[in-house]
């Protein structure tokens, strides 16, 4: 059944065809208006050439990309050889020639040019005169091997008397027993730990019974953590519980202090306790200053205009947290005429940007090898105000010396819009900031629920398949940001919210990961086929179909030929006839027009 927990996922690498985003253009050797309809995803358009001769199309795609691997042309006109070039470049000036060569309806090359930006093809002549028309200019993007894939797995800190197996049913159970193990066997490559000041209950604010991703806990988990070898991140929370953009409380040891106090408390706070990951041997490798602090953080006074109510500790003691100002933002405030209220929007950007360059300045001070993150959200439609956040943070922290190297953001559909906003959104903040790696540090997907009907803004139904896909395709947004901008992509705790894990029936305290979870190995290319061949024939005649196609091995960059098996012609097929292929790496198709 849809909602089932059990079953199987059919992962492959992720591709793109980065000609078709909506961020590519096309242009024309003759200025045809056309040329747009060879990029935009659809055969059934075509560019044609105004003019006989020589004639090229160059599609521009936003930005350099470093792990472009194919193109693939396809022309017009069926039944017509054609004699063409395709070149790529970094610049729109300077060229390297990838394919010289004559086809018929198109072909796929294979080629390896780090920071290309520009894919140029030349048609230099077609038999008989033919009209030169181009139905799609392809151009297709694959994983970097640098895009780091993870996940935030806090909860680690409560689970290490669990066992988790790959196959815990198995004569060889595979990776296990504990979660890590797991988790970089099915290619996480990296962890962040969520840190709370002293950890307290949501609801009553007294310090909790087990301090659960409090700052000694975390120093352990951090040691599991870097004894795998993957890489750490500190998400610093600043709270003594859950921070996100409804709730920001300072911690209570903190809730009475001057403004001038407080920043000292940031700065203290952070120096510390990276000193302690350094002295263990865990120094992080990225480290957020605050978590999804799209409407600030450190509440205090202006609480009271800001509106919150939540967590309810902070609301049922103010008179302790809301004493003394914090950092919240005004947004009320936002694009306010008011001149009073544009003075208390300024000046609550004033202070939260003090506190956060605080933290960023304790990090640059203390371990100026990790990295340092802005982590916010951009609420569904709501991207003109992340913009206004961006905008107002990087001037005002770069005013007091100090500068992230990452912007992030969280992704979960329900929340923050379609796969196809979360494009326009990366693409957007690259573009503005191109100075910048771009995160996504935090999304999920459930594999249950609902009766299986997609989650609100997604395609994908929540089964184990319908896991796997919306995941892979967060990925591929980040991958696909212009510039190499994206940078990683981090699930957030898989083995407990809308988990990649299931309770092993009949093994007590026993826990497997869902096949869904294969996207962080399985989304990488090994390798890329030319995975279709464009052949004519006449009426009556059987197609000579190549005994090979070209692979591209993507760890050494280098190409060879694979045989290939077909499926048998059909006697007395006429039109377009496509015929299968089998290779060792994959499935291949060849498209046969029969004149």
């Amino acid at each position: 059944p849809a909602h089932a927990l059990y079953g199987t996922a059919d992962i492959k690498p992720i591709e793109s065809n980065i000609a078709a985003k909506f961020w590519a253009s096309a242009t024309a050797s003759s200025g045809s208006s056309t040329a747009p309809s060879a990029i935009d995803g659809n055969p059934a358009t075509s560019w044609y050439a105004e003019g006989a001769g020589r004639q090229w199309l160059t599609v521009d795609l936003g930005g350099g990309y470093d792990n472009l691997r194919k193109v693939k042309v396809l022309f017009a006109e069926r039944g017509v050889t054609h004699r063409y070039r395709v070149e790529v470049s970094a610049d729109g000036r300077r060229w390297t020639q990838i394919a010289d060569r004559t086809a018929a309806r198109g072909a796929v090359h294979l080629f390896t040019r780090p920071g290309t930006r520009f894919v140029r093809l030349t048609v230099l002549g077609a038999s008989g005169q033919a009209r030169i028309g181009v139905s799609e200019l392809q151009v297709f993007n694959y994983l970097r091997p640098d895009l780091t894939l993870g996940a935030d797995l806090s909860w680690v800190d409560d689970r290490q008397d669990q066992e988790h197996w790959v196959h815990p049913l198995a004569a060889n159970k595979g990776a296990g027993p504990h979660l890590l193990d797991v988790a970089k066997d099915r290619g996480m490559e990296y962890a962040r730990l969520r840190i709370f000041n002293e950890p307290r209950s949501e609801s009553t604010g007294e310090p909790t019974p087990i301090p659960r991703q409090g700052p000694e806990r975390s120093l352990q988990s951090a040691r599991w953590i870097k004894d795998r070898k993957m890489g750490l991140g500190i998400d610093f929370h600043y709270a003594d519980s859950w921070a996100d953009p409804s709730k920001q409380p300072k911690p209570r040891a903190w809730a009475g202090l001057e403004f001038e106090d407080l920043t000292k408390a940031v700065y203290g706070y952070t120096r510390d306790y990276l000193r302690q990951l350094i002295r263990q041997g865990t120094r992080p490798d990225k480290v957020a200053v605050g978590n999804e602090i799209i409407n600030g953080f450190l509440y205090g006074s202006e609480a009271a205009l800001i509106g919150t109510t939540d967590p309810p500790y902070f609301v049922n003691q103010a008179e302790i947290y809301q004493a003394k100002p914090g950092g919240g933002l005004l947004w009320r405030y936002w694009q306010s005429s008011d001149p009073v209220e544009q003075r208390l929007y300024h000046e609550a950007w004033d202070r939260f940007t003090t506190l956060a360059a605080a933290g960023i300045k304790a990090v640059r001070d203390t371990s100026p090898q990790s990295k340092v993150e802005i982590h916010v959200i951009v609420g569904t439609d709501r991207l003109a105000k992340t913009m206004e956040f961006w905008h107002q943070f990087l001037t005002r922290v770069k005013a007091k010396g100090q500068n992230p190297d990452v912007l992030a953001i969280s992704y979960y559909p329900e929340w923050h819009g379609t796969p196809e906003a979360l494009d326009r959104n990366l693409h957007t903040m690259a573009k503005a900031y191109p100075g910048y790696e771009i995160d996504i540090a935090e999304t999920a997907y459930p594999a249950s629920g609902g009766n299986g009907s997609p989650m609100p803004n997604s395609p994908f139904p929540r089964t184990i398949q319908g896991q796997a896909d919306a995941i892979q395709r967060v990925f591929q947004a980040a991958n696909d940001v212009v510039g190499n901008q994206g940078a990683g992509v981090l699930v957030w705790e898989p083995a407990g919210f809308q988990p990649m894990f299931r309770a092993v029936p009949g093994l007590p305290n026993t826990w497997e990961p869902h096949a869904s979870i294969n996207v962080f190995n399985a989304s990488r290319a090994k390798h890329v086929l030319e995975d279709t061949v464009y052949l004519s024939a006449r009426t009556g005649e059987v197609p000579a179909l190549p005994a090979t196609v070209r692979a591209l091995t993507t760890a050494t960059n280098t190409t060879a030929a694979i045989p290939v098996r077909w499926q048998a012609f059909p006697a007395g097929a006429t039109g377009e006839v496509v015929v299968v292929g089998t290779t060792a790496l994959g499935r291949v198709t060849a498209v046969i027009d029969v004149n």
